[in-house]
């Protein structure tokens, strides 16, 4: 798996995080002081764009690392609750980097072995 597919959930649900975060503080704010709704509102609907981007990058994620129904629920679930998706996007990231960290391997060890048998192929085509 590649690392743009990691590096596209971790910011995902970073920003998700943070934004469901500004705004459970503005709901406080929206019914526990009756100010502040049209922040409100433009937060919420940001949010709602934002987790819907979460979403898709999360589900892509889960696809390539082969999770279960029941893991990639809970990490998309985890963009609603407040803070949860600052321990799930740890643990998410630690969790995938081996398996990140082995298909660069594979592709370099490839690589490798193409420039290597270029190489054998020049030798051999060369009188």
């Amino acid at each position: 798996m590649k690392r743009s597919v990691l590096t596209r959930y971790r910011v995902m649900a970073l920003v998700t995080a943070v934004m469901l975060l500004v705004l459970s503080t503005c709901m406080v704010f929206k019914y526990g002081f009756d100010t502040g709704a049209d922040v409100t509102f433009v937060v919420s609907q940001t949010h709602g764009l934002l987790y819907i981007l979460y979403l898709i990058f999360a589900f892509d994620l889960g696809q390539k690392a082969r999770w279960t129904f029941g893991k990639l629920l809970w990490v998309l679930l985890s963009g609603t609750i407040p803070f949860v998706a600052f321990f799930v996007e740890r643990r998410i990231s630690a969790e995938v980097t081996p398996l990140v960290e082995a298909y660069e391997e594979r592709v370099a060890a490839e690589a490798q072995a193409d420039e290597a048998h270029a190489a054998e192929s020049k030798e051999t085509v060369t009188p």
